[in-house]
C-alpha cells in the first residue's frame, strides 16, 4: 500500500500557503488491511480511518457513480485496484486534484503527481473541472463560489461555468441541505473578497436559488455591487459584519424568511436583522433624530442586557460612514442611569409590580435620550 497527501494541502503548499489540514489517500489497501495495521474506521458512506498515533483521516482510494440526486446520491466503490488517478478523478478541480507520495517517516517525498495538469491551471489562476461528472455534485458549484472568494485572482473557466450552468438547470440545487448551503457562504463570506462569492452565483444563475430575492435583484446593479464592495473593504471580516453588510438593505421579516431557510445561527441573523432596522432608521432620520424612535430601536437592539451587541452595531455603522454619532452619546447616556434611584423614586407600593418599574425606566431612559441628542 501507500499513502498520499491530496488535494488542498498540495495547492496551498504550491502557492505559498499554510498548511492547516491534510487529506489523506491510501492507493492499494483494503478495510481489513487497515483494521490489521491499528487504524479505527469511521466513515459511514465510505471508507474511512483515524491513523492510530496521529489520529489524522487516512481514506482508501476510491472511484462513484451517480445513483441519485444530490451531493450525496452516489455510490462509492473502494478496492486495492483503483488508482491513484481514478481516486483524482472524481475531485472537482485540477488545482485539487495534486497528489504527493507520505513517506513511513510521514513526510512527503518525490515529485507532485499531477494527472490533469492542475500546476498548469493553478500558474494560469484558473478554475478548471477535472472531468465530466464534475456537475453530477451540486455542492460544488458553492465551493467554487467560495473558492472565488478565497482566490479572487482566479477566473472560472468557461467550460466549467457551463457546467455550473448544469448544475442549475437541472434542478439539483434544490438537493442540497440548508446546513451545507449556509456553511458554504459563510466560509465565502468571510474570504478576503465575498463579492466573488455572490458573482459566481450570479454568473452561474444560482443565486436565484440561493439567495434572497431583494438581494438577487440588487446584485444584478453595478452600482449596488460596487457600494457593497466599498462597505465589505471599510468592515472588518467577521461573520456577523459581513452578513449584515450584505443583507442591511433588505426588511427584517425577508431576513428572518432567508435566514430559516438557510439554517443561518440565531446569533447571526439577530445581528443581521437589527442591523438592517439601524440602517433604515438612520436614514429615515436623516441626522434629525427622535428619542421616541431612538429609545425604539435601543430596546429592539436590547442595550440594556446586550451592550456588546449593541455597541458592535454601532460600530459597524460607524465605519460604513453612517452618522450614529449622536446615538452612540445617547446610548452611554442611557446605559448610565442609576437604576437604585429610578427604583427608590418609584411608590413604596408599586415596586413590585413590573408594568409599573418598566415605565419608570422607560421614561428615566428617554430623558437620558432626550438631554444627549440636544
Amino acid at each position: 500500500m501507500k499513502v498520499y497527501a491530496v488535494g488542498g494541502a498540495i495547492r496551498d503548499t504550491l502557492m505559498g500557503l499554510p498548511v492547516h489540514d491534510i487529506d489523506y489517500v491510501v492507493v492499494g489497501s483494503s478495510v481489513e488491511e487497515m483494521i490489521a495495521k491499528g487504524f479505527r474506521p469511521v466513515g459511514k458512506d465510505f471508507p474511512v480511518f483515524l491513523h492510530p498515533k496521529t489520529q489524522a483521516e487516512y481514506a482508501l482510494a476510491r472511484t462513484e457513480r451517480k445513483t441519485g440526486q444530490g451531493y450525496k446520491g452516489f455510490h462509492f466503490y473502494a478496492d486495492p485496484s483503483v488508482t491513484l488517478e481514478q481516486d483524482l478523478q472524481r475531485r472537482d478541480l485540477t488545482i485539487n486534484a495534486m497528489a504527493q507520495e507520505v513517506g513511513p517517516d510521514g513526510k512527503w517525498i518525490g515529485p507532485i503527481l499531477d494527472p490533469y495538469n492542475g500546476q498548469e491551471d493553478l500558474a494560469a489562476k484558473v478554475f478548471r473541472h477535472v472531468s465530466d461528472a464534475f456537475a453530477e455534485d451540486p455542492l460544488r458549484l458553492l465551493r467554487i463560489a467560495r473558492f472565488a472568494a478565497r482566490f479572487p485572482q482566479f477566473n472560472v473557466a468557461r467550460e466549467t461555468m457551463a457546467a455550473l450552468q448544469e448544475i442549475v438547470r437541472a434542478g439539483e440545487l434544490n438537493a442540497l441541505s440548508a446546513e451545507r448551503i449556509w456553511q458554504e457562504l459563510a466560509r465565502g463570506l468571510v474570504a478576503s473578497k465575498p463579492m466573488h462569492l455572490f458573482q459566481v452565483l450570479l454568473d452561474s444563475d444560482a443565486a436565484k436559488t440561493i439567495l434572497p430575492t431583494t438581494l438577487t435583484a440588487r446584485l444584478a446593479d453595478e452600482t449596488f455591487r460596487e457600494s457593497l464592495i466599498a462597505y465589505f473593504d471599510a468592515a472588518g471580516n467577521s461573520l456577523e459584519e459581513r452578513c449584515a453588510i450584505t443583507l442591511m438593505q433588505l426588511p427584517a421579516s425577508e431576513i428572518r424568511s432567508w435566514a430559516d431557510c438557510v439554517r443561518m445561527p440565531i446569533e447571526v441573523r439577530d445581528f443581521c436583522e437589527i442591523f438592517s432596522e439601524l440602517f433604515a432608521f438612520v436614514n429615515q432620520s436623516q441626522d434629525s433624530y427622535q428619542a421616541s424612535g431612538v429609545l425604539a430601536w435601543f430596546n429592539r437592539a436590547d442595550v440594556w442586557r446586550k451592550p456588546d451587541r449593541s455597541q458592535a452595531l454601532l460600530s459597524l455603522a460607524e465605519k460604513l460612514g453612517l452618522s450614529v454619532s449622536p446615538l452612540i452619546k445617547a446610548m452611554r447616556n442611557a446605559q448610565s442611569i442609576n437604576t437604585a434611584e429610578i427604583i427608590a423614586g418609584v411608590a413604596a407600593q408599586d415596586r413590585s409590580n413590573g408594568e409599573r418599574i418598566g415605565s419608570a425606566f422607560e421614561a428615566a431612559r428617554l430623558a437620558a435620550i432626550t438631554t444627549a441628542l440636544q
